[in-house]
């Protein structure tokens, strides 16, 4: 027998699949409810309004990652020892990347999709949920890169958030492009040749600015 928490959580799974496929604006309630087995009136009932969904949506996933992501920032700043960019770095990717390429691909196809053509709700939403882990991290790397101003700090930030989506969206396909060269099923070595790639990123020269 299906309960109201099991109901919520089709609907959840439903609308993140076809927000994914379609976008945030094309995927109707309609079509929501129909893959996830409910009536109309359930989205009412458990979220209110569509919108409503999509902040559910996006809460699900992305606040457990940065719930995560602090409480590993937080180990490592009570351990006494100066911070190393490397674990800075990692405790910011690994759990994203746990996340994604485990259950939550679509997520981040449909946030992808959705930063397309955002609106300001949308914007809204995804800010609430990051403003804490920017302004955690940019502290913490700043501390780690105290030549780099927070301006090139947080372009670096933005380079990096990019190619984390990148590499949870696209491994497959760099699967197949290398004909089994570079393994999307190897994901510790995966995390490691992102993080080395972020960490070199960061530290970095800066060149062409005065």
């Amino acid at each position: 027998m299906s309960t109201p928490q099991d109901t919520s959580e089709r609907l959840l799974d439903a609308a993140e699949k076809l927000f994914a496929r379609f976008g945030l604006d094309s995927a109707s309630l309609r079509q929501i409810t129909g893959e996830a087995g409910a009536n109309l009136a359930a989205v009412n009932y458990h979220f209110g309004s569509k919108q409503k969904l999509v902040r559910a949506v996006i809460e699900r996933r992305l606040r457990p990652i940065n719930e995560l992501r602090l409480a590993r920032l937080d180990a490592l700043e009570a351990a006494g020892e100066p911070l190393e960019l490397r674990d800075v770095v990692e405790s910011f990717i690994e759990p994203a990347l746990s996340v994604g390429l485990h259950d939550g691909r679509e997520f981040f196809v449909f946030i992808a999709r959705a930063h397309g053509n955002p609106s300001p709700e949308l914007r809204e939403i995804v800010h609430n949920e990051m403003q804490p882990i920017a302004q955690r991290y940019g502290a913490a790397l700043g501390k780690c890169l105290p030549e780099l101003t927070l301006e090139q700090l947080f372009w670096r930030v933005h380079f990096v958030i990019g190619a984390l989506c990148h590499t949870v969206i696209n491994s497959e396909l760099l699967e197949e492009v290398t004909e089994g060269l570079c393994r999307a099923d190897d994901r510790d070595k995966m995390l490691q040749r992102l993080v080395d790639f972020s960490v070199a990123g960061f530290s970095g020269p800066v060149v062409g600015e005065v």
